[in-house]
């Protein structure tokens, strides 16, 4: 299939922070460990290596092989489960909230990126092993953040019946824990919505069988993606394990007594901000959760007493100590320790996210180097604009190359107005030879009074003001006339950026499974590069 790449600058949709990051602008440098190249993994696989014991590679394996545990595995990812036990053996790794359906498309462009990328280390150190790992969130606590997916521009939105009895859509704990109740009555009108193709026929059991044949989101969310990339190896962890959290609790101690996190990333935090780019998340004193029976709430520390924010819960200090020892299932990170704790239990190399994930890890550099803990490759997820065949063959016919179509609307529409008008729209020329004629009426101005050349000034500025106005007028009068061009362009438009946003932040892969089955996972496969640092533009 064919395939296209553009600049991620050159697409409008990326910050000043990611850009510059790709352009390897020197003032970063300090903010990340090592840039993503094949040759850069080298020195990471070095310093992981040293860092991770065999008796946290033992810990890792054994809590996902009961993780796993009554799950049909593919032989690959069982190789990799097993794998994970030996000291050459390493992880690059991708998270995602545990959104309906999988949510937006970029979630199988991240899982992609992180299948791709094993295989290229593969490839360049055959001495060792690589494991694509997908990091589920089941810890957020954000239900009208995952409680729906979008397909042809309709919210599919699921509505637990607890929901009506609640006042806070986000008060009861973390979501992965989150009953699947009700999701058997979206399941029937997926049955409908999806059609009797064979494709269709297919979407709808696999929803069926996620969500109506499991009790929790969680367990719901690693059966998708288990059924989706299980024969490329992906292995699927859960963070909300108190084995692993045991695991954590040295970084979580330090946290609540030290509030390290607090002092370590705000200096960071402050000198990113110093370089003119935004905070993408504000620490604070202590960055943990508490988490219990339907609960997760910040917890706040007053002198030697802990409180859990919005109940009646406090503790001593040296109470609340202990209690993490008996309990650590109970402690959760949040978004800023999560990469922390993500880090102490993987042998991990490299996390693939996207735009606003790496925001964050670029303010976690020296916190990482506080708690002797290897800082990442931070690598941007490969993002895709899918072009079906149809809308190709269009634009062809109008003549419009796709990476205009990336331009504001309105942008658009004049730019192509110029295109294809017949006469030129630009009165340039006649400025410049109106500018010509005022030179000439300055020179005799200066050789009268001030007040005259005032007067001149003034006429040009009103003559040139005139013109502005007849060329604005001209383009909208040309607009009328090529408005049935305009027109089919911009619904080619809207369909590839619904709501004038990437294709990929909106659109649910359920859109382009319907056309195109197996095939669009394949095309993913062969033609995601997660080193190329660039935009794609796949042609179905």
């Amino acid at each position: 299939m064919p395939t296209k790449t553009l600049p991620y600058r050159d697409t409008g949709y990326f910050s000043s922070l990611m850009c510059d990051y790709l352009d390897r602008k020197e003032s970063l440098a300090p903010f990340y460990n090592r840039f993503p190249t094949l040759e850069s993994f080298k020195g990471q696989l070095e310093e992981k290596g040293k860092h991770f014991t065999r008796e946290s590679r033992k810990l890792l394996a054994d809590r996902l092989q009961a993780q796993y545990e009554g799950i049909e595995t593919s032989e690959a990812t069982q190789q990799n489960l097993d794998a994970l036990r030996g000291e050459n053996t390493f992880t690059v790794t991708t998270g995602h909230q545990l959104n309906l359906f999988t949510g937006p498309l970029y979630f199988l462009y991240k899982i992609f990126s992180v299948i791709n990328l094993t295989e290229k280390l593969a490839s360049e150190y055959p001495d060792s092993h690589f494991v694509p790992v997908f990091w589920m969130a089941s810890e957020d606590h954000d239900f009208e953040e995952i409680n729906y997916f979008n397909l042809f521009g309709k919210k599919m939105q699921w509505t637990p019946s607890w929901l009506s009895d609640s006042k806070d859509a986000n008060s009861h704990g973390a979501v992965g824990a989150l009953s699947t109740e009700g999701l058997e009555i979206m399941a029937e009108l997926l049955k409908l919505t999806f059609g009797s193709s064979e494709n269709g026929d297919k979407l709808a059991t696999l929803f069926q069988e996620a969500y109506s044949g499991h009790d929790t989101l969680t367990e719901a969310t690693r059966y998708l993606g288990n059924s989706l990339f299980s024969e490329y190896g992906l292995v699927i962890v859960d963070g909300d394990d108190a084995g692993l959290k045991k695991a954590f609790l040295p970084h979580a101690h330090k946290e609540l007594r030290e509030e390290q996190g607090y002092h370590k990333v705000t200096a960071t935090t402050e000198a990113l901000t110093g370089l003119g780019y935004k905070a993408q998340v504000t620490p604070r004193e202590i960055n943990l959760f508490y988490m219990d029976k339907g609960v997760r709430e910040r917890i706040v520390r007053k002198d030697d007493t802990i409180y859990i924010n919005n109940t009646d819960l406090s503790f001593g200090l040296e109470e609340f100590t202990q209690l993490m020892e008996e309990h650590p299932e109970r402690i959760s990170p949040n978004a800023l320790l999560r990469p922390l704790y993500q880090e102490t239990i993987l042998p991990n190399l490299c996390y693939i996210g996207g735009g606003g994930e790496m925001a964050y890890w670029f303010q976690l550099k020296h916190y990482f180097e506080s708690v002797a803990v290897p800082f990442p490759i931070l690598l941007l997820r490969n993002s895709v604009l899918l072009v079906p065949g149809k809308l190709t063959k269009k634009l062809d016919r109008l003549e419009v190359d796709i990476a205009s179509l990336f331009m504001k609307q309105e942008a658009l529409r004049t730019a192509h107005t110029h295109k294809l008008s017949e006469i030129k729209i630009d009165l340039s020329p006649q400025r410049e030879y109106l500018k010509e004629q005022f030179r000439n009426l300055y020179d005799v101005a200066e050789k009268t009074d001030a007040s005259f050349l005032g007067a001149v000034g003034a006429q040009e500025k009103k003559q040139l003001n005139g013109l502005d106005r007849l060329e604005k007028r001209l383009l909208k009068a040309q607009k009328r006339k090529l408005s049935d061009q305009l027109e089919r362009l911009t619904q080619i438009q809207d369909l590839l950026f619904p709501g004038a946003s990437l294709q990929e932040r909106k659109a649910n892969f359920s859109e382009f499974y319907l056309e195109y089955g197996d095939t669009l996972f394949s095309a993913l496969k062969e033609n995601l590069d997660p080193l190329a640092l660039e935009f794609t533009v796949l042609e179905l």
